[in-house]
């Protein structure tokens, strides 16, 4: 049977892969340019991942362990959500469009990663495991954080249209 680490780490890149050519996908059949906008940003961003995933796979299957790296850190959070919470993104979708279908299947990959980096996170002993799949989990966090929240502005906004209040 193959090394844990190993197995996670190719999984891990599979879930990027998925992720990048999702939001690639996304950013060219959206209409909406700003829609476009965040799926490009986030394709970018699975980019990064991937290559920091890449060079640890490669270290660990020759060396058998995992590398320190220099993990970017800056405000990911802050640079969708500039595109994300702006008005002009949330004028322009509606709650049954089909960026509003992708944001919500985006929601569902971002709990996926979440959830896996986040278990190893926990497992790993080696400490810059623990680092990678930290700063992994803490990434894909604010993803979902941003989606989730313009999800629940776009499901709102529907029932406010609608005056469906269960209250």
């Amino acid at each position: 049977m193959e090394n844990k680490s190993l197995e996670i780490l190719k999984m891990a890149i599979l879930l990027e892969r998925r992720g990048k050519e999702f939001y690639n996908t996304v950013a060219g059949q959206t209409k909406n340019e700003q829609v476009k906008k965040i799926f490009t940003l986030m394709a970018k961003e699975e980019d990064l991942h991937l290559e920091q995933l890449s060079q640890q796979y490669k270290e660990y299957r020759e060396n058998g362990k995992f590398i320190a790296q220099k993990l970017d850190v800056s405000d990911n959070e802050e640079s969708i959500a500039n595109f994300v919470l702006n008005p002009e993104v949330r004028k322009n979708l509606s709650a049954a469009s089909y960026e509003a279908a992708a944001i919500n299947a985006a929601i569902d990959m971002e709990n996926k990663a979440i959830e896996v980096y986040s278990q190893r996170a926990e497992e790993a002993t080696d400490p810059n495991e623990k680092e990678l799949y930290t700063w992994l989990a803490n990434f894909e966090r604010d993803h979902h954080k941003i989606l989730h929240r313009l999800n629940k502005e776009l499901m709102e906004e529907i029932w406010y249209d609608n005056s469906f209040w269960p209250f």
